[in-house]
């Protein structure tokens, strides 16, 4: 199972390019966002494994510290000792002096290699955190890019149905207009006729007026006229043409 460091490395060095190249195929930064998130879980386990190993260091150094001091302490009684020519308890210094630094070796051992993954730790913290930076700043390129990719797809299909309604509009148009046409002309031939009609019409009226008046004008010469019917420019016509047969 790999360890906290090893994930990390393998996030740190993750493929930028090829997360995009992928994110792009797939018109989505799922890809990304899932990165993401398992950096920011990492990054969490790192920050609180980082505490951790911090806390032991300080605890490694004090006890080193600690030790030492008692060491140094054993080691300064040891030379009053003998200067007292107290060789036994010289000598029971000695020997605890001699576990004290050994103690005092292997804390400073352990508290040097932890102080050595403390710093790793911090080190793959502030790389990830700037992968991490890095890769939300691509994050929000690239959803900004497709986002427009959709845009100006949404565009072209939008001009594309509306070629489409245009061609289609324009042979409807033309057979309506045609239709309409048609429907002026049948309204017109109609007109027509009833107007034929009608001038028909006048012309009988006004041929039968004239052959009535042809007629009357016959009567009164033949002096067949009724003179209750005669009109009073009948009369004055009449006497008129008396007038000039004299």
């Amino acid at each position: 199972m790999p360890s906290l460091l090893e994930k990390t490395q393998t996030l740190v060095q993750a493929n930028l390019h090829a997360m995009v190249d992928r994110a792009l195929e797939a018109n989505s930064v799922a890809v990304m966002k899932q990165y993401i998130r398992d950096a920011e879980k990492n990054l969490q386990e790192l920050e609180d494994a980082a505490a951790t190993v911090g806390g032991e260091v300080k605890t490694l150094e004090r006890k080193y510290l600690e030790y030492k001091k008692k060491a140094d302490q054993l080691d300064r009684n040891i030379d009053v000792f003998l200067m007292q020519g107290k060789e036994d308890l010289a000598r029971a210094a000695q020997n605890e002096i001699n576990s004290t630094r050994n103690l005092q070796e292997q804390y400073h051992e352990q508290w040097v290699r932890q102080k050595r993954e403390y710093e790793a730790l911090l080190n793959a913290r502030l790389k990830l955190q700037a992968k991490l930076t890095e890769i939300r700043q691509e994050q929000r390129e690239l959803e900004a890019l497709l986002k427009l990719a959709k845009s100006k797809e949404k565009t072209v299909k939008a001009i594309k149905s509306l070629d489409d309604v245009m061609g289609a509009g324009d042979a409807d148009i033309a057979r309506l207009g045609e239709s309409i046409r048609g429907r002026l002309d049948k309204a017109s031939a109609h007109a027509e006729m009833y107007a034929d009609r009608l001038d028909s019409q006048m012309d009988e009226v006004l041929g039968k007026a004239e052959l009535d008046i042809q007629l009357e004008e016959r009567k009164r010469r033949l002096g067949l006229a009724q003179p209750s019917t005669v009109s009073f420019d009948e009369e004055a016509e009449e006497s008129a043409e008396a007038s000039s047969d004299f």
